[in-house]
């Protein structure tokens, strides 16, 4: 299986329809971005969209966010999504090694993700690649 990894400048019709079968995948709960929230989500500064295509379709997604703060520049990939008939192929592994290189060219001094403890087999990957556990917690507020 040959992968390809490109950043995605434009939003299609491909890209919006690859959206609506990826997410689902990922979360039962997220809601299926439309062309006007992928613009948003590419249009934001500091966001860089990665797409991989496996014989010309797409089969997986990342948003790295890379960002300032007064220590340096940092860097933080959201929303892996492999399409499960891809799975095991490297295009999870393609998407990561692709968006931590892009991180370095932007200067990030590092780059975080998180990862459930229910999908070993992307804690795998995350480890393989280099990624290491932090004795850290994410803490999320959701509101009132």
């Amino acid at each position: 299986m040959s992968v390809v990894v490109q950043r995605v400048s434009v939003v299609d019709g491909e890209l919006v329809e690859a959206f609506a079968r990826l997410v689902p995948q990922v979360s039962r709960t997220a809601v299926v971005p439309d062309a006007a929230a992928l613009r948003r989500v590419l249009d934001h500064p500091g966001n860089r969209m990665l797409v991989a295509r496996v014989d010309g379709t797409v089969r997986g997604t990342l948003t790295l966010v890379v960002f300032p703060i007064p220590t340096g520049t940092r860097a933080w990939i959201e929303d892996v999504v492999v399409d499960g008939a891809a799975r095991g192929g490297g295009v999870g592994a393609a998407l990561t090694r692709a968006a931590v290189e892009l991180a370095r060219e932007e200067g990030a001094r590092t780059v975080d993700l998180t990862s459930r403890p229910t999908r070993p087999a992307a804690n795998r990957l995350c480890e393989r690649i280099g990624f290491r556990v932090r004795d850290s917690r994410v803490y999320r507020f959701g509101g009132p």
